[in-house]
């Protein structure tokens, strides 16, 4: 059985999706062949000699990908059987059978992988005429392998870090859980994971790392949804990896709410090399947390930025600054908030700019007010779409996206990029409701300073 897995998009990582998989199919006697297409060409005689093409859709862009070339492989390659695996494909089932998916697989993965391909193998008949038999979302407690990153890329052809000192290092990527305890209306792992997380056993995580680390890695990314859903679990590996590697730093991504609650954790982050958390805010409006049902405020996110300036830890905050809810005035607000906080060379400049996606499933469907405003779900945008009440917010949105995409084409410093926004959206809300601007332009001069020297950031821009 010769099989290719496909990772179209992944935040700049080597692929965990890829990796995992690959090697429980080598251990179930398959040969692998993994393709990324971030850094890699898709070579024909790969898809002509494949007997199971699959593809990894963890997030939106990556399946947008994945459609656009499906016709391609297809062409091909006709006889082979079509898998797609990851968050967005179980979200995403019928428009993607549509297009001509075999097999659909959500959720903890690699246990569907391997019984599709022994079931394959086992049939003589046409591998892309077989009907599926796995679960398409499985929650199963697997025990996972060591990832194979053997036919991948090699770390430096990814996303490093800017240490802010004008230093780079190389960053490996792993994870040590899926899933998430939560259920924020929002969110793509809810529809998929429903409130359950899984853990990658500490051992798995430990030699992964070290992999990474011997291929030259000095830094890596957790890619935990929460890395506090199991904060014992978490702890457990951190202090292991900073015991066996004193030098080597780490990012994690953990809810506001968990920063609170297991703030006695934050020391146990710094001492073990903890350079920075993402937390995904996404509003200082409360009426929209709660839409959200983030379960914190904008008070609990204010006390989070002081305690991490207490502790001596970077806080690298996310916002859905965009949304149906969202006023002028709103947005003006979490601009003036995040100067007011210094946070400018904290946030990376796409936040400024990211505009709710509403995909299939999403809990938000579940609220008449997003069911008002929605329009017929788009199989090819994989979203339903909608347009603000307001139209000088979408028009502003669409303005402060040029000049993102502008700056970032330049390369700007944050500070810079800051102030355009802040200006523009003090000009906007001046012309809407003849806001007094005196005070604020102050604020707006004070973004356009030099670049603190001192905050570490991922070289890719995209957070989605």
């Amino acid at each position: 059985m010769n099989i290719l897995l496909i990772s179209t998009y992944e935040l700049g990582r080597q692929p965990f999706g890829l990796a995992s998989p690959a090697a429980w199919l080598k251990k179930a006697g398959a040969t692998v062949t993994c393709v990324d297409l971030a850094v890699q060409q898709l070579e024909e005689e790969l898809v002509a000699s494949a007997d199971l093409i699959a593809f990894y859709v963890p997030m939106h862009t990556a399946t947008r990908i994945a459609m656009a070339i499906l016709k391609q492989v297809k062409k091909i390659r006709p006889r082979a059987h079509l898998c797609f695996y990851g968050l967005y494909a179980a979200m995403n089932e019928s428009f993607l059978r549509k297009l001509g998916a075999d097999t659909i697989l959500g959720g903890e993965f690699e246990e569907g992988l391997v019984t599709l391909a022994n079931r394959l193998s086992a049939n003589k008949e046409s591998p892309s005429q077989k009907p599926q038999q796995e679960p398409i979302i499985s929650l199963s407690k697997q025990r996972f392998l060591l990832p194979d990153r053997s036919g991948l890329p090699e770390l430096h052809k990814y996303a490093h870090l800017n240490m802010g000192t004008g230093d780079q290092r190389i960053v490996g990527y792993t994870e040590a859980s899926r899933g998430c305890k939560h259920l924020c209306r929002h969110c793509p792992i809810v529809p998929v994971y429903n409130g359950a997380f899984r853990i990658v056993q500490p051992e798995v995580v430990l030699e992964d790392i070290k992999s990474q680390v011997n291929a030259g890695a000095g830094h890596i990314t957790f890619g935990d949804p929460d890395f506090f859903n199991g904060p014992t679990h978490a702890i457990r590996i951190v202090k292991a990896l900073h015991q066996q590697y004193p030098d080597l730093t780490y990012d994690v991504t953990i809810k506001i709410e968990h920063l609170l609650k297991h703030s006695q954790h934050l020391a146990t982050l710094r001492e073990t090399g903890c350079l920075f958390v993402t937390s995904a805010v996404e509003s200082v409006d409360n009426r929209i947390l709660e839409v959200f049902d983030k379960k914190h405020t904008r008070e609990d996110f204010i006390q989070v930025v002081s305690l991490f300036r207490e502790m001596g830890l970077t806080l690298n905050p996310t916002f859905v600054t965009f949304t149906p809810w969202t006023s002028l005035k709103g947005y003006l607000d979490l601009l003036t908030l995040i100067l007011e906080l210094d946070l400018v060379d904290n946030v990376s400049p796409i936040q400024y700019a990211i505009r709710l996606l509403i995909p299939a499933g999403s809990k938000l469907l579940e609220l008449p007010l997003t069911r008002e405003l929605i329009g017929e779900f788009d199989e090819v945008a994989l979203y339903y779409p909608w347009a603000h009440p307001d139209p000088r917010v979408d028009q502003l949105y669409a303005d402060v996206l040029s000049l993102v995409k502008e700056s970032q084409a330049h390369g700007e410093p944050r500070r810079v990029l800051f102030s355009k926004v802040f200006k523009l959206t003090l000009k906007t809300c001046l012309e809407a409701y003849g806001v007094s601007v005196s005070d604020r332009l102050t604020f707006a001069e004070a973004g356009s300073g030099p670049l603190r020297t001192s905050i570490p950031h991922l070289s890719e821009p995209w957070y989605c």
